[in-house]
């Protein structure tokens, strides 16, 4: 996925660029499909799509921009994807404005090849897709969209192999970066996670026969369908007939999953590999009130990704916790395209603060990230408006100051914060009485990792923090990117 335009009201966080789900053996599985996305809609809210089979009418799809609940609830589109065996993807959209021509770069995509077609819906990023991409154009292919995630159609269009199930592990072998991937032919449901598991993917089962991919468990929750297990880095799982079929096309690696899904991206009522989101993210606050302690009388989230975090700060501080910022859960995208008035409103428009608990308080704020720092000194200046004593600030992860190339939507280096500024310095500028992040130890020993993190071999990809990038950035380093020098 490419870099999109930012909300106006969400400008200050990192985002999941995709969530996949697939669901095979089941009557009307696009509908199965179509929930499984709604509960992954937090992984991308600006488009989404599903493709189906059905022998009768082959495969169909319908890409659309906005929300699963607006658009695949209707039965003018729904009855158009019929069948046994569907696939889907929601995403935040690419640069520049929606219109006829974007909606081209809304997954999944599909090819047809001598042995049948495919679609395919990718979750993560394509580190060399710049290097691929003119390596197929001088080849004679004609890409349809802007996505990376194309490559992949095009490099199984050129594969010789006999079917589609190799043929897209011949085009994810000459690929690099982060990749989860839900594909399906006319009979198989495919999932594949890159050798190194950077994003997730799971299994699970529907009733005697029928199964489904899903970028976390909540998706599984929501169609009734029993987690089995998650697929493993370097897998790929095929599923036809009821069984489901294992290989490993990849030369094995060390796993090195995001350890930003546990802290803001999946759901917390997912689970990721074996622990709940929540408990790692509650455990995050714990760790935080022993690393950064501070004399308060409040502890507040800032909601909803805040909320945990601040449940275990209080409970290891012994501080009182209190909702002393309300979310406004109705926003929706009434305001995406707003005017300047209703713009300079800015984070008012979703948070406000609940002056009664707040006036004359000394109050602890726990979030899960400072990217650019703007939403942060609204907030502060919301708080100190609102009468309170003083503001501290506690977050739930270190500070981040490299950006991710590996599916996750970041601003250049130079727009982060913590690459330019110490954490004091941090502190000052957004004007908070202390400012304090967790150590990336803490954040290992919060996600189960009891001695810390291992410098030598990270457990985790943990790039957008240390620097330290598991798959080199081969295209951002032709385009000029300094990468960090080894310690």
């Amino acid at each position: 996925m490419r870099p999109f335009l930012s909300h106006p009201f969400d400008d200050d966080k990192l985002k999941e660029e995709c969530g996949i789900f697939g669901v095979i053996g089941i009557k009307d599985a696009s509908n199965f499909v179509a929930l499984g996305l709604h509960a992954l809609q937090h992984r991308g809210q600006e488009a989404g799509g599903i493709v189906s089979y059905d022998p009768a009418t082959g495969f169909n799809s319908a890409r659309r921009f906005g929300y699963v609940r607006d658009n695949f609830t209707k039965p003018d589109v729904m009855d158009t994807l019929p069948g046994h065996l569907a696939i889907g993807h929601v995403r935040y959209s690419t640069a520049g404005s929606k219109g006829a021509t974007a909606i081209r770069d809304v997954q999944p995509f599909f090819g047809e090849f001598s042995m049948g077609g495919a679609a395919i819906a990718h979750n993560g990023n394509l580190t060399n897709a710049a290097a691929l991409r003119r390596e197929l154009i001088e080849r004679g292919s004609i890409f349809q969209s802007s996505s990376d995630s194309e490559c992949i159609i095009h490099l199984m269009a050129r594969s010789i192999q006999s079917n589609i199930s190799e043929r897209i592990k011949d085009a994810l072998r000459r690929v690099e970066g982060a990749f989860s991937v839900v594909a399906m032919t006319r009979t198989k449901l495919i999932g594949v996670r890159d050798p190194l598991g950077v994003r997730p993917l799971v299994l699970g089962r529907i009733g005697d026969s029928a199964w489904a991919l899903s970028s976390e468990t909540c998706g599984l929750d929501i169609i009734g369908a029993e987690f089995v297990r998650e697929i493993e880095p370097g897998e790929m799982v095929v599923i036809e007939d009821g069984k489901v079929a294992s290989t490993r096309p990849f030369a094995p690696a060390k796993s090195r999953f995001c350890i930003f899904e546990h802290v803001y991206f999946s759901r917390p009522d997912s689970i990721l590999g074996g622990r709940s989101v929540y408990e790692t993210r509650r455990q995050i606050g714990v760790e935080l009130a022993k690393e950064a302690p501070v004399d308060a009388d409040l502890v507040c989230p800032v909601p909803d990704s805040g909320t945990p975090a601040a449940i275990g700060y209080s409970q290891q501080s012994g501080i009182p916790y209190a909702m002393g910022i309300i979310r406004n859960q109705y926003m929706g995208r009434t305001f995406i395209e707003p005017t300047e008035q209703i713009r300079n409103m800015g984070v008012r428009l979703k948070l406000n603060v609940n002056r009664a608990l707040i006036k004359g308080k000394r109050v602890i704020l726990v979030d899960d990230s400072v990217v650019r720092g703007t939403t942060s000194r609204k907030i502060k200046d919301m708080i100190l408006e609102a009468g309170a004593a003083e503001v501290h600030f506690r977050i739930a992860s270190p500070p981040t100051a490299w950006p991710c190339f590996y599916g996750v939507d970041t601003p250049e280096r130079s727009k982060l914060l913590a690459a330019s500024m110490t954490e004091d310095e941090m502190r000052d500028w957004i004007g908070v009485d202390s400012l304090k992040f967790i150590s990336l130890d803490g954040l290992y020993r919060a996600a189960g990792e009891a001695n810390g993190r291992d410098t030598a071999s990270p457990q985790y990809c943990d790039a957008c923090f240390s620097g330290q990038y598991p798959v080199a950035p081969s295209d951002k380093i032709a385009e000029g990117f300094e990468m960090k020098a080894a310690e």
